[in-house]
């Protein structure tokens, strides 16, 4: 049996993925990036294959152990991938939309995909039904626009997401999680609304740790989808382990 692990090093957390094979089977948490947490992870699981996507900056030196002990792939805008980019400057596109692109076009073919990341930030990322990243946009996620309205004003206080909030709030807690959650709703239905206006033979995938709860509230038919980051992270290293 194949092995491949995932390794997805982001602003929020450092986490991996486990294949068998084709399948995903699950998420491993990493309480840091320390060469004794990999080499635990490599012992636990026993890769053959292993690839890093990071959009922060991390211990380097691991990517040395991953070399060693796997056959290991870096994600960056130089490596093999089943799309075309028709970005001015490719080399700026984050580790993480790469590989959602990568799994939209590999899970979804000869379509027309919009795939929402919602993490630190929201990536909206378009792919075309003949496997080009024509690009998208990107806007705070939930977590920096609490930050912003707390830390940006003299007298807003720092709330936590609460999915039982009312869009007509009441009181200052209850206004600033709606206008962050709900906002970033009809934020989300309306970047959808406009591609599919103008694209037929149209699929929308969401992903990321709250994608489940914006699934439910979006008036748009969509995928849900939280290990899609994961897949297409596998998908790339099919193409650059092999």
């Amino acid at each position: 049996m194949k092995k491949t692990l995932c390794f997805d090093f982001g602003n929020t957390r450092l986490k991996g993925g486990l294949f068998e094979n084709d399948t995903f089977k699950k998420e491993i948490l990493l309480a840091d990036d320390s060469l004794a947490t990999i080499e635990n992870v490599l012992s636990q699981y026993q890769p053959q294959h292993t690839i890093l996507a990071s959009v922060v900056q991390h211990n380097t030196a691991i990517e040395v152990l991953l070399a060693e002990k796997t056959s290991f792939h870096k994600l960056s805008y130089n490596s093999k991938v089943n799309f075309t980019a028709a970005v001015g400057k490719p080399e700026t596109i984050g580790a993480d939309r790469l590989a959602l692109i990568a799994a939209a076009v590999h899970f979804y073919p000869h379509k027309n995909n919009l795939v929402i990341g919602l993490g630190s930030c929201i990536t909206y990322n378009f792919i075309s039904q003949h496997n080009e990243f024509l690009g998208g946009g990107i806007s705070p996620g939930m977590e920096m626009r609490f930050k912003a309205m707390h830390e940006h004003t003299a007298f807003l206080p720092l709330v936590q997401k609460d999915w039982n909030f009312p869009v007509i709030a009441y009181d200052t807690k209850t206004n600033l999680q709606s206008g962050v959650i709900a906002g970033m709703a009809f934020e989300i239905d309306g970047f959808i609304d406009y591609y599919a206006a103008r694209y037929s033979n149209f699929n929308v995938v969401i992903t990321g740790g709250d994608s489940g709860y914006f699934a439910g509230q979006l008036k748009n038919s969509i995928v849900a989808d939280l290990d899609f980051l994961f897949k297409g992270l596998y998908a790339i290293s099919e193409v650059n382990n092999s």
